[in-house]
């Protein structure tokens, strides 16, 4: 995957594509696009690809190598951390940018960009923009819901980003 820096921040860091591997599946081997159930039957393709982070055409039941999922991917994840970081207001640490990456990879970079996560993130209080990626400050699980309806799988995700990307390194 081809990386590039923005200031001190790398766009498509190993550790985020890792991480939207682990979670996303299908860069193994590459696989066929199927329609997630979670997001309504949307076509989605390795890593979690979808028209609404690629120009590539995203078709239920079409193949797609690995080779493809890479090479989209590479492209995908690029856009979606150039659109957060125009709604950041200074560069937060590689962790925190890889957690906001990794929600807007989900929720989109707009709706990302509105979220209290980044609103305290462009504040510096990257400790309470870390906690509010998985959990509103009433305690309420936050970003875990699809059609109203609670995921626990989309929650241990939204634990994961807090604690294994956020979090990490904030305290070294």
């Amino acid at each position: 995957m081809n990386r590039f820096k923005v200031g001190g921040l790398t766009l498509g860091s190993s550790v985020l594509v890792a991480f939207l591997a682990l979670w996303e599946g299908g860069g193994q081997d590459g696989m066929t696009v199927y329609a997630d159930k979670l997001a309504g039957g949307l076509p989605t393709a390795c890593y979690g690809i979808t028209k609404h982070v690629t120009d590539e055409p995203v078709i239920v039941g079409e193949y797609w190598s690995k080779e493809k999922c890479d090479r989209v991917m590479s492209v995908a994840v690029t856009k979606v951390q150039l659109e957060l970081l125009n709604c950041l207001t200074h560069e937060p640490p590689q962790g925190v940018f890889d957690a906001v990456s990794s929600l807007a990879w989900n929720v989109g970079a707009p709706k990302a960009c509105k979220s209290q996560s980044v609103r305290h993130i462009n504040r510096g209080d990257y400790l309470n923009g870390c906690r509010l990626l998985a959990n509103t400050f009433s305690g309420k699980p936050n970003w875990s819901y699809a059609s109203g309806n609670f995921i626990q799988g989309l929650y241990n995700r939204r634990q994961a980003e807090r604690d294994n990307l956020c979090l990490a390194g904030l305290y070294e």
